[in-house]
């Protein structure tokens, strides 16, 4: 019997780097940043990784993706095997291994990540879920029970709930109010972060799985809970509509032509391809001078696209500093590279008119870091007799979302004071029909959380469902 070799790490070995185009070519298109690993980089990286007795990496994982396991069939280059692996507790990873947060999740508690660089497990999550063509097979779902089950969105939280339960041999169907599915993944999140390509077969494999896509369906306008319990015989219902409501600067001048928000401008660039017209009858303004507004990822987004759109200078301004703003670091990073300038400490006070009736300047005022308030960062305050002001012939508020209202035109659930649904760890909420779970229940987060949720939410609904 041959001997079998005890797996060795590769300690001290550094990261894998990503392959990334050059920041001045990037920026003048919509092709991805990164053109993810190779084969050889994935193995490389695999071999980096310490294959923990108790692997943290999992704890940090919202959906409990089984990281060694996958990490060891890529090191076997069993790449069947890692995309099955993956798949038995992640039907989305080419999503999640580009959007995930993975520095805070996953990869922030590699071992290795204590002393040095951690095993870049976003990056082999991404690579072995874009081989899903190549070598990927549909999950097997039990047989069919009996049992309906309606979604409303499908967005991550919406498509993560459709899929476990399609598994489990539920008849599902999700409810979409826009022509194409993906919610945020489609209409938020530009093409050079993640491709629509990738969107769409990540929904067609929802749909071998026997997911039925109902679009243009608006909840609470065409139907409610009681219509799709008592016409259309559905056993419960879960709620995934997302926080999509934009939040705004309250300042004199933000209803001027020229000024948008970030939902808004990246809808039309992503969802509707104004960045292609008259080929595509979406127009949007193309700004010579762009101020961005906020410090997340969507104002990163915002102000990257305003680059690729063909503006010559675009400014990214933030209350706080650049060490305080919650957006990845890897995208603060890809927006200085490809040139977006970080205005710090700077609030708006007023959007200023031109003379052809658009946004032309705004006026802002200077800020300093006071004591910290209820997020633990310290509270910007306003500096006296500090006002300037640039020019910007279009701005972009991206300083967050609200609940929208078809949760609760939808079904009677109760809402807390924000109006998001009230739901415990299960997405149960106060009718025994009706799960939410996602942005509509937490506020704006991350891709991964609203798909950690819409599988807890489908665990639950089985449960109860089934009897089991």
């Amino acid at each position: 019997m041959p001997e079998v070799k005890k797996y060795r790490p590769n300690i001290g070995a550094p990261r894998t780097a990503p392959n990334e185009e050059p920041a001045a070519e990037r920026a003048c298109d919509f092709r991805p940043v990164d053109t993810g690993f190779t084969k050889e980089d994935a193995i490389a990286e695999a071999n980096r990784c310490l294959d923990c007795k108790k692997p943290l990496c999992m704890e940090g994982c919202p959906v409990g993706v089984n990281i060694p396991g996958f990490i060891s069939k890529i090191r076997d280059e069993d790449w069947a095997g890692a995309l099955e692996t993956i798949k038995g507790d992640n039907l989305l990873p080419s999503v999640c291994g580009r959007v995930c947060p993975q520095e805070n999740q996953c990869e922030g508690k590699c071992i290795l990540g204590r002393k040095g660089e951690a095993v870049a497990i976003g990056q082999l999550e991404r690579m072995v879920g874009d081989m899903a063509e190549e070598v990927g097979k549909a999950p097997v779902c039990k047989p069919k029970n009996g049992k309906k089950v309606a979604i409303v969105g499908s967005g991550p939280s919406g498509i993560a709930c459709a899929g476990e339960l399609a598994r489990e041999g539920f008849d599902v169907t999700v409810f979409e109010a826009f022509f194409t599915g993906g919610g945020v993944l489609t209409y938020g999140i530009p093409e050079f972060r993640l491709p629509k390509s990738i969107v769409k077969r990540e929904i067609e494999g929802l749909e071998q799985l026997g997911v039925h896509f109902e679009y243009n369906s608006v909840a609470g306008r065409l139907f409610d809970a009681e219509e799709l319990f008592n016409e259309e015989g559905f056993d419960a219902l879960y709620l995934a509509v997302g926080a999509g409501l934009p939040r705004f600067l309250k300042v004199p001048g933000e209803n001027l032509p020229g000024v948008y928000c970030a939902n808004e401008y990246l809808t039309r660039t992503n969802l509707m391809k104004a960045y292609d017209f008259p080929v595509y009858d979406t127009p949007i303004r193309h700004g010579k001078n762009v101020v961005v507004f906020g410090g997340g990822n969507v104002a990163m987004d915002a102000a990257r696209t305003a680059l690729r759109l063909g503006a010559e200078s675009v400014t990214l301004a933030y209350r706080r500093t650049e060490a305080e703003m919650p957006a990845r670091l890897a995208e603060v990073h890809h927006a200085k590279e490809e040139g977006v300038k970080i205005l710090e400490l700077a609030n708006p006070l007023e959007f200023i008119k031109g003379e052809d009736g658009f946004v032309s300047s705004v006026k802002l005022e200077r800020m300093e870091l006071g004591e910290p308030d209820a997020s633990g960062r310290r509270r910007p305050v306003p500096v006296a007799d500090s006002a300037f002001e640039i020019p910007c012939d279009v701005a972009i508020t991206a300083i967050g979302t609200m609940a929208n209202p078809f949760a609760k035109l939808c079904a009677d659930v109760e809402l807390n004071r924000w109006g998001l649904i009230e739901a415990d760890e299960d997405g149960r909420t106060s009718n025994p029909k009706v799960w939410a779970g996602g942005d509509i229940v937490t506020g704006a987060a991350t891709v991964i959380l609203a798909m950690g949720a819409g599988k807890k939410a489908a665990a639950s609904m089985k449960k109860t469902l089934l009897g089991e």
